[in-house]
């Protein structure tokens, strides 16, 4: 057997990794800490009013009548962090009335379970509410930029032909025209028509008398 003719070998599996990149695949792809502390709000709220105390061998039982308020107040609190989980679409509806099973346990349910509920309930359904998807990245905007890229190296690659100055047009004088001048005016001495009279100054003026 050539070392052609032999089978590669399979690569070695890290199965805590593989293991950790789906889980945080998982986590960032839903309102994962909102749901973790509603479940966790929900614990206390159910294990006090069926818990059996001893205190210096004295046992205490805690069951009362708030007892069936108390187990269904903890369940909705877990299921409602569990549907944060798988449908991170209601998540808004989740974390509102995780937010408000929270309050009501105040009064109903010895405190909120002495108090061990009301922070991780509250801070739970306000996460709930706050959480968003991460937009994805568009194709569109991928393409353009790529489209981008290639024309700017084809611009380089080619460099445009710089441009021609314009040169300034030379202004022609414009030759000036004489101005006609107008011509003196002349009398002229008319003739008499003939046979017409003599003009009046003549037969006005007197003759010499030598």
């Amino acid at each position: 057997m050539s070392s052609a003719t032999a089978e590669a070998r399979p690569e070695h599996r890290n199965l805590v990794g593989a293991f950790w990149r789906g889980f945080r695949d998982f986590r960032r792809s839903r309102p994962f800490w909102g749901g973790l502390l509603a479940m966790i709000a929900g614990v206390p709220i159910l294990y006090f009013p069926y818990a059996h105390l001893s205190l210096g061998g004295v046992t205490i039982a805690m069951s009362t009548t708030a007892g069936a308020g108390s187990l269904i107040i903890g369940v909705l609190l877990i299921i409602l962090g569990l549907t944060a989980w798988f449908q991170p679409a209601v998540r808004i509806f989740a974390g509102v009335a995780t937010t408000l099973l929270t309050l009501v346990s105040i009064p109903v349910s010895n405190l909120a379970g002495f108090g061990m509920a009301l922070l991780p309930g509250l801070i739970g359904g306000g996460l709930m509410m706050a959480w968003a998807k991460l937009p994805e990245p568009a194709v569109a905007t991928v393409a353009e930029a790529a489209e981008g890229t290639t024309a700017e190296s084809v611009a380089t690659e080619q460099p445009s032909a710089a441009p021609v100055a314009e040169q300034p047009v030379a202004e022609q004088p414009v030759a000036e025209q004489p101005v006609p001048e107008e011509p003196a005016a002349e009398v002229a001495a008319e003739p008499p028509a003939a046979g017409g009279t003599v003009p009046a100054q003549q037969a006005v003026e007197p003759k010499e008398v030598r």
